[in-house]
């Protein structure tokens, strides 16, 4: 039985992407700071749902993982969805350090435990949300676009090092568009919104297909193609006003 580990998986993406999996055949590991929904998961499919409460922050969060990843019989793929993403452009401390702790920090802790329990243990799948916000420096959320821009550049050095490694370790970056969730912002209009169940089709199939990058959906594979190509002097004169608001 194909075993995979879901970090996140409390609500939006992460949790859809749980069922997405249940439903093909796998036994999975589900982990959040929120575990309620997780329990509900679990009694719905019994023996083949492990649950256990894991903030990404916390120094317990490693052990929490390996004790998670023992429970469920081992580890075929790694999910990652855990992140904080606010609008700030007062550039408020606090909003500033916990992103930049939870994007970097926090996805740095769990993803490297993933790729070093693969490297030991014949390999596995590593996938991980990072955004299209990683694509350029935006500057209504500074610290979310750069640390999305830090995952996503973190992922590719991995896949380059389980290469010069000789490592059966894949990775799939997957970088959606806005997704229609409760943690959105409702108060504000976000531009080609995504439903959480299409998003989380499309990265089970890009898992399948062993994709490098996926950018969710099409709508948004053109407009990261283009603006990759603006221009530094043009980009910081654009008056960005989208507003996103996320915290898995």
């Amino acid at each position: 039985m194909k075993r995979a580990i879901v970090l996140g998986a409390s609500s939006g993406i992460g949790m859809e992407v749980a069922k997405l999996l249940l439903a093909e055949g796998w036994s999975i590991g589900v982990a959040a700071r929120r575990t309620e929904l997780l329990m509900e998961l679990k009694q719905k499919n019994p023996g083949r749902v492990e649950v256990e409460t894991i903030d990404v922050n916390s120094e317990e969060a490693e052990d929490l993982l390996l004790s998670l990843i023992a429970m469920t019989g081992g580890m075929d793929l790694f999910f990652y969805a855990p992140g904080i993403g606010r609008q700030n452009p007062t550039l408020e401390t606090k909003t500033e350090l916990l992103t930049v702790e939870t994007n970097a920090l926090g996805f740095t802790r769990m993803v490297d435990l993933a790729f070093r329990y693969m490297a030991e243990h014949q390999g596995g799948h590593i996938a991980a949300i990072t955004s299209i916000a990683g694509t350029k420096g935006l500057g209504v959320a500074p610290s979310y676009s750069a640390t999305k821009a830090f995952q996503s550049t973190y992922l590719q050095a991995l896949e380059q090092q389980a290469n010069m490694r000789h490592l059966n370790i894949r990775i799939t970056d997957v970088r959606p568009g806005f997704v229609d969730t409760a943690l959105l912002d409702n108060a504000h209009h976000y531009p080609m919104m995504l439903r959480k169940e299409d998003v989380a089709y499309e990265i089970v199939e890009a898992i399948k297909k062993h994709r490098h990058v996926s950018v969710i959906d099409w709508r948004w594979r053109i407009v990261t193609a283009f603006w990759r190509r603006i221009p530094r002097w043009l980009w910081r004169h654009l008056p960005i006003k989208a507003k996103s608001s996320v915290d898995k």
